[in-house]
C-alpha cells in the first residue's frame, strides 16, 4: 500500500487542496481581521479626536489656551493614546507627549490637509517625534464656517501588530490543527478507495495470467461496490469465451492438423500464421520454427509465394497445378490460394491448400490405358469370331471339315475372351481392396506340387520337362491358399509359354530366414533386362504377335505381382535374353502381427 503511486497521487491532491485552502482561509481571514482592527484604531481615533474637538472648542470660546497642554496631557494618558492640537496657521498648541515649541508646523501634513478639504483625515506613518510607526486620525474645528484649528489623535501601530501577529498566530494554529486532521482523514480515505482498486488491480494482473477463477469480494454498495460487480461479471463471461475460443482452436487446429491436404495461412506481410503437418512435409520445413516468418524465408518453393502473392494482390482465388519438389519426390500438386478475410470483411491474408493429386493423376492415366488396352484386347477375338460366324453364315455349302474347323476357332477365341474377362475381374478385384485374403500357415511345398500337377501335362505335351525341387522338410508360408495357387500357376503357364520343346521348367521352394521362397525357373527365351520393370504391367508384352499366338492375355503376370503384394510379399526376376528366366515370389514365413498402419498420408507411397 505504501509503494501504491495511485494512493499517493490521491493523497498528495489532497493534500495540496487542503493546504491551498487552509492558507486562502488564513489568508482572507487574517487579511479581515487586520483591516478590521485598523477601522477599529481608526474609529476609536476618531472619537478620541471628536472628544478632544469639544474640549478645544470649549477653550477658544473661553479664550483661555493656556491650560490646554495639561488637559490633552491628562487626556493622553488616560487614553493611552498621542493627543494634538494644531492652531489654524498649522502650529502645534498642545501635544500630549511632546513639547509643542518644539514641534514644527503641522500645516502641511496628510490628515491635516485631508481634514482641511473634507472635515476629516487619517494617514499611517512614521513619526519622527516619537521614533514609531503612528496612525493618526485629524478633525477640523470650525466656528461656524471658519476653521478655527485641528484635533489630532494618534495611535503606535507595533501594539496593533502585536495583536495581529498573535492572532494569525491563533489562526495558523488552527489552520494547522484542521490541516493535520483533515490529512488523517483524508489518508484513511483514500485508502479506503484505493484498498478495493488495489485488489481489483491484483485480480485483473491475475486474468491477463490466465487465472479465470480469481474473484473480487464485493462488500460496499457505493460505485466502487458496483465497478466490482460489474468486474466479477466480466470475469465470468470472459471465463466462458475463453473456454468456448480454447474448444474451438483446439477442434479448428486437430482439424487441420488431421487433413492430408497441407494448409498454410499468411498475413498480408506474407508471414505465416498457420502451417498444418502435411504442409510442413510439402514445403520440407520445421513447423513450429516457420510460423511467423515469411514464407519466402521459408520455403525455396518460387511456386508457392508467386501462388500466395496472386491471391493477396488480386484479392481472388488462385488454383494452379504444378510438379513441386517434396521431400517425397516430383509430386503433382494442385495449390489453391484464397483470400483470408477478418470480420470486417476486410483484406488479412491468404490461405494455400495443397492438394497431392500424383495418385489421382496416375490413376487417371491407368484407367485410360486400361479402357485403351481392353478395348483393343476385346476386340480382337470379338473380331475374329464375329467374322468366323459371318464366313459360317455367308457360306451354307461350307464342307463339313472346315465348318468344324471355324468352329473350333470360335471356340478358341470364346475361350481366350473367357480367360481374359476371367483376368480382368481377378486384377480388378485385387486392386479395388475388395479381395480380402484368408491368410493362414500353408506349406509352399503342397502348392508347389498342385499346381505342377495342373501343368504337367500342358508342359509335356509341349516337350517340356517338368521338374520339381521340394526340400524334405516343409516350407511354410502366411498367406491366402488359393491366392498362392493361382500365384504359381501363373508363373508355371507363363514358363511354359515362352519356353521351346526340349527346354526344362522347374519350381523350386526353400525357406530364406523371415520369407519363404517359390521359384519358377526355365531355359526359354527370356527377357532383355530393359524389359524387366514393365512386364509386370497389364497388357504388356515384349513380342505382341508371339504372345497372341500362344494365347496370352497379358495379366497373368500383372496378376502374380497383385496377388503376392496383396498378401504382403515380394516378386522379382533374373532373366537374360536366350538364356531363360527365373521368377521369384518370396512370402512371409512368420504371422503377421495386429495392423497397425494408419491412414495413408499426403505423400505415402501406395503399392500396385
Amino acid at each position: 500500500m505504501i509503494r501504491s503511486r495511485f494512493i499517493w497521487r490521491l493523497y498528495a491532491g489532497t493534500v495540496a487542496l487542503i493546504l491551498l485552502t487552509a492558507s486562502l482561509i488564513g489568508f482572507f481571514v487574517s487579511r479581515n481581521i487586520v483591516g478590521q482592527s485598523l477601522q477599529d484604531t481608526e474609529n476609536d481615533l476618531r472619537t478620541k479626536a471628536l472628544f478632544l474637538a469639544r474640549v478645544y472648542r470649549e477653550a477658544v470660546a473661553d479664550g483661555d489656551l493656556s491650560s490646554l497642554q495639561d488637559e490633552v496631557r491628562g487626556m493622553g494618558e488616560e487614553t493611552e493614546s498621542r493627543l494634538t492640537v494644531i492652531g489654524a496657521d498649522g502650529a502645534v498648541l498642545a501635544d500630549s507627549d511632546a513639547d509643542p515649541v518644539r514641534m514644527d508646523d503641522h500645516g502641511s501634513r496628510a490628515e491635516i490637509l485631508a481634514a482641511r478639504k473634507s472635515g476629516i483625515g487619517s494617514s499611517t506613518r512614521y513619526s519622527d517625534t516619537v521614533g514609531r510607526e503612528m496612525m493618526y486620525v485629524a478633525l477640523s474645528v470650525r466656528d461656524g464656517e471658519e476653521i478655527v484649528g485641528y484635533v489630532r489623535a494618534a495611535f503606535p501601530l507595533v501594539d496593533v501588530s502585536r495583536r495581529l501577529a498573535h492572532i494569525r498566530n491563533v489562526i495558523a494554529a488552527i489552520a494547522g490543527l484542521s490541516s493535520l486532521a483533515a490529512l488523517l482523514l483524508g489518508f484513511f480515505f483514500a485508502r479506503r478507495v484505493t484498498g478495493p482498486l488495489r485488489q481489483m488491480t491484483r485480480a485483473a494482473i491475475a486474468v491477463a495470467g490466465g487465472d479465470y477463477e480469481r474473484e473480487f469480494e464485493v462488500r460496499s454498495r457505493d460505485e466502487i461496490g458496483a465497478l466490482a460487480g460489474a468486474f466479477n461479471t466480466m470475469i465470468e463471461q470472459l471465463r466462458s469465451r475463453m473456454e468456448t475460443i480454447v474448444l474451438d482452436r483446439n477442434k479448428l487446429l486437430a482439424i487441420l492438423s488431421s487433413m492430408v491436404e497441407g494448409v498454410v495461412a499468411i498475413d498480408r506481410s506474407e508471414k505465416i500464421l498457420h502451417l498444418n503437418l502435411a504442409a510442413a512435409r510439402i514445403l520440407d520445413v520445421d513447423r513450429e520454427q516457420a510460423i511467423g516468418n515469411k514464407i519466402a524465408e521459408v520455403t525455396g518453393m518460387p511456386e508457392v509465394r508467386e501462388t500466395l502473392a496472386r491471391a493477396i494482390r488480386e484479392e481472388r482465388e488462385i488454383v494452379l497445378e504444378t510438379n513441386l519438389g517434396t521431400a517425397a519426390g516430383k509430386r503433382k500438386i494442385e495449390m489453391r490460394a484464397s483470400p483470408l478475410r477478418d470480420g470486417d470483411e476486410r483484406l488479412a491474408g491468404a490461405v494455400l491448400v495443397f492438394s497431392d493429386m500424383t495418385e489421382l493423376r496416375r490413376l487417371e492415366a491407368v484407367r485410360r490405358d486400361f479402357v485403351a488396352n481392353v478395348s483393343h484386347e476385346l476386340k480382337t477375338p470379338v473380331t475374329a469370331i464375329r467374322g468366323l460366324v459371318e464366313t459360317l453364315i455367308d457360306d451354307a455349302e461350307m464342307p463339313p471339315d472346315r465348318k468344324l474347323d471355324f468352329l473350333r476357332r470360335v471356340h478358341d477365341q470364346s475361350m481366350r475372351l473367357s480367360s481374359l474377362i476371367t483376368d480382368l475381374l481377378t486384377v480388378s478385384s485385387v486392386e479395388s481392396r475388395e479381395w480380402a485374403p484368408e491368410i493362414e500357415r500353408i506349406d509352399l511345398r503342397e502348392t508347389a506340387r498342385r499346381s505342377m500337377r495342373n501343368l504337367r501335362a500342358l508342359g509335356e505335351t509341349k516337350g517340356l520337362a517338368m521338374e520339381t525341387d521340394l526340400p524334405a522338410e516343409p516350407v511354410f508360408a502366411y498367406a491366402d491358399a488359393d491366392a498362392m495357387r493361382q500365384i504359381v500357376d501363373n508363373l508355371l503357364d507363363n514358363a511354359v509359354k515362352y519356353t521351346p520343346a526340349g527346354g526344362r521348367v522347374r519350381v523350386r521352394v526353400r525357406p530364406d530366414g523371415a520369407r519363404a521362397v517359390v521359384e519358377v525357373e526355365d531355359n526359354g527365351v527370356g527377357i532383355h533386362p530393359k524389359y524387366h520393370a514393365r512386364i509386370f504391367e497389364r497388357f504388356y508384352r515384349i513380342d505382341k504377335a508371339r504372345s497372341r499366338e500362344l494365347g496370352g492375355t497379358g495379366l497373368g503376370l500383372a496378376i502374380v505381382k497383385h496377388l503376392v503384394l496383396a498378401l504382403g510379399g515380394t516378386i522379382d526376376v533374373e532373366s537374360e535374353e536366350g538364356k531363360g528366366s527365373v521368377f521369384r515370389a518370396r512370402m512371409p514365413a512368420n504371422a503377421p502381427a495386429a495392423s497397425s498402419r494408419s491412414a495413408p498420408t499426403l505423400f505415402e507411397d501406395r503399392a500396385g
